[in-house]
């Protein structure tokens, strides 16, 4: 009778536990206009972490230059990070602004959500869209 007491407490303590997510994680962005983006997402001890944008054409303006981001765990696995970048645009242009994303782990090692880029330049409007992550360590 002890051991199912003892074994009931742990399974409801495993399962009351969210899903770890300090590590590396790929993001795979597609925005509801078509337009597709990917950056690494490296999550760190209380909340802190950094993107670093993955695009073909940085290659052009030399290395990526990593972001302060954050990121808070919500209930039922669900998790909020969020950060600044700066999108190329063609061989001269960037556009400023902040990520920020919305998901639920699918697996320890998978998250999906919604994204919302807020641009910080002009008076336009926020760009919405899906997102991907997987772990990469």
């Amino acid at each position: 009778m002890f051991l199912l007491i003892v074994q009931t407490c742990f399974a409801a303590m495993a399962q009351a536990q969210s899903p770890n997510m300090t590590g590396s994680w790929k993001v795979e962005i597609n925005f509801a206009d078509g337009n597709k983006r990917a950056l690494r997402f490296d999550a760190q001890d209380n909340g802190k972490g950094t993107f670093l944008l993955l695009d073909p054409m940085l290659s052009r303006w030399g290395p990526g230059k990593p972001s302060e981001a954050k990121w808070t765990p919500g209930d039922q696995n669900s998790v909020t990070f969020s950060g600044a970048v700066e999108f190329p645009i063609g061989n001269v242009g960037r556009d400023p602004g902040t990520l920020t994303f919305k998901g639920k782990f699918e697996t320890a090692d998978s998250i999906s959500g919604e994204v919302e880029f807020a641009p910080l330049v002009g008076e336009r409007p926020s760009k919405h869209g899906t997102f991907k992550a997987s772990r990469t360590q």
